[in-house]
């Protein structure tokens, strides 16, 4: 007997339709079933009367309940008794003739490729604990993926949705996608995007399709530094371009300082650039400003040459104070810059560029532009806190070796104004004389011999008197005023006289 209260050796022709389960019945080996007539069950839709079905729990008469013994039949294994009388069977009543109904209608047999459904009667535990769990359709599990990315789902809930995950294709990629996007939720980690990622995407990209009209090599750090301070100013909201900056630099022996706002920072930018366009036969950009009240030709007054003449004529032109407005007209400025040095030709990297009182060819002008932008461009970091890297390690490179050649120079003019001390050794021009050897340590850094008695002797290692020692960022600033000379942390060797006038050469190259 089963635990549904059906006999397990049940044939399949045995009465269907019936209301009620049959009460226990004999077995097999007592009954002869081929020679007992088949009931006769109603047709289907009508109901089957009483009596032909009996009473469950009730046994028939003559037939013994399984595993009981009849009266007077001994248990197998047991001592027969002794029959008093000859032992006769008592006859079974026949059941009615009836009319045998017509089969109810089967449910339809499943696909091939569908699961084979289990008989009624095979019942097992993992279905029944299956039965007991909530049946959730198809819309509110898709609707609990997001839940359960979370974690924020029941243990009923959890099992249901990755249960159906094994077998749903679209959710498990919908889910997959959920739990990636969890991950970014943590708040430990920091938002802001890393500001080299312009720079590493744009190398990805003209690595994979290089540039029809190349940008020539002593262009590159310009480009690259105007294109991170663009990226700066993209990010910044329209407040931070009031914020407050304070320049500074060297000048007569002392720190300069300037305030300006972020705004008249990169109007100060476009106003020097102006004269990179003007070598380069470029509309000057102070004349759309209104900086410049008339031309040569016109009989009025010149456009100023010197960058902090130029400067000042626009901080008083533009007035109120700029807004973010000017980013416009500065980025438009230097990718046509970029854009004729590109198509110039070769021979445009020794075309001069006028500073008024100085000149610079063209290439050296450029990376001195670079090199401008860098420094003001952590000017406006450090006012509105954004992060902001130094150059890569060619362009610093770069950088340090313009600064290092303009050291003779320097040191010439401030020997002329009696701000250092006199000249020892005088050679001919383009001959070895006497040295400071510069080195310059990490990132972007190298080793440089300045000459000291003239700007047209050649620095050499076997005439060297001193040497310094200095951080490459840290020589960088100082050149730029941002620190003093006699703050620089550095190492110092050999004569104090020639290591003095180099340090201080080197804070009078920055001006506003």
């Amino acid at each position: 007997m089963s635990g549904d209260g059906r006999e397990g050796g049940r044939r399949d022709d045995e009465v269907r339709g019936a209301r009620r389960i049959p009460g226990p019945r004999g077995a097999v080996d007592d009954l002869d079933l081929e020679t007992v007539e088949r009931p006769v069950l109603p047709p289907p839709g009508a109901s089957a009367p009483d009596e032909s079905v009996p009473e469950q729990g009730v046994p028939e008469e003559g037939v013994p309940e399984e595993g009981v013994p009849e009266e007077g039949v001994p248990e197998e294994g047991a001592a027969a008794p002794e029959p008093d009388e000859p032992y006769e069977p008592e006859e079974r009543e026949e059941p009615e003739e009836r009319e045998e109904p017509e089969e109810p209608d089967r449910p339809e047999e499943p696909d091939e490729a569908g699961p084979v459904p289990e008989p009624p009667h095979a019942v097992t535990a993992d279905a029944t604990a299956s039965a007991s769990a909530p049946v959730l359709s198809h819309r509110v599990l898709k609707a609990l993926l997001g839940a359960w990315a979370l974690s924020a789902c029941s243990a009923e809930e959890t099992a249901a949705v990755e249960d159906h995950l094994t077998v749903c294709a679209p959710c498990a990629d919908e889910a997959l996608r959920l739990r990636d996007a969890v991950g970014l939720l943590h708040t430990d980690g920091s938002l802001d995007l890393d500001p080299a990622l312009r720079t590493r995407v744009l190398d990805g990209c003209l690595g994979r399709r290089p540039a029809r009209v190349p940008i020539p090599e002593w262009a590159t750090a310009y480009d690259a530094e105007t294109a991170r301070l663009d990226a700066l100013l993209r990010d910044i909201g329209d407040s931070d371009w009031h914020a407050p900056v304070r320049l500074q630099w060297f000048e007569d022996e002392r720190a300069v300082t300037r305030r300006t706002t972020v705004a008249g920072v990169i109007g100060h930018l476009m106003a020097v650039d102006g004269l990179v366009s003007a070598a380069l036969g470029l509309d000057d950009p102070l004349a759309g400003t209104g900086a410049a009240a008339g031309t040569e030709a016109s009989g009025g007054p010149e456009v100023p040459l010197s960058p902090t003449r130029r400067t000042e004529t626009y901080w008083a032109a533009t007035y109120p104070p700029a807004t973010r407005a000017v980013r416009e007209p500065w980025r438009a400025l230097t990718h046509e810059l970029i854009r004729t040095t590109s198509l110039a030709g070769p021979n445009v990297a020794e075309r001069s560029v006028s500073y008024g009182e100085f000149a610079l060819p063209l290439q050296d002008a450029l990376l001195d532009r670079a090199f401008e932008c860098w420094v003001h461009g952590t000017d406006i970091a450090e006012a509105v806190d954004y992060p902001y890297k130094p150059p890569s390690a060619a362009h610093l490179h770069r950088m340090i070796d313009l600064a290092a050649r303009m050291l003779p120079a320097a040191l010439a003019g401030r020997r002329g104004a009696g701000l250092a001390g006199p000249a020892r050794e005088l050679v001919a021009p383009g001959a070895p004389g006497r040295s400071v050897h510069l080195e310059v340590e990490g990132h972007g850094g190298g080793d440089w011999y300045i000459a000291l008695d003239s700007p047209a002797a050649v620095g050499s290692p076997d005439r060297a008197v001193a040497q310094v020692a200095l951080d490459g960022v840290e020589f960088c600033q100082l050149v730029a005023g941002h620190i003093s000379p006699v703050e620089a942390a550095a190492g110092q060797e050999g004569d104090r006289e020639a290591i003095r006038d180099v340090l201080f050469a080197s804070a009078s190259l920055s001006r506003l």
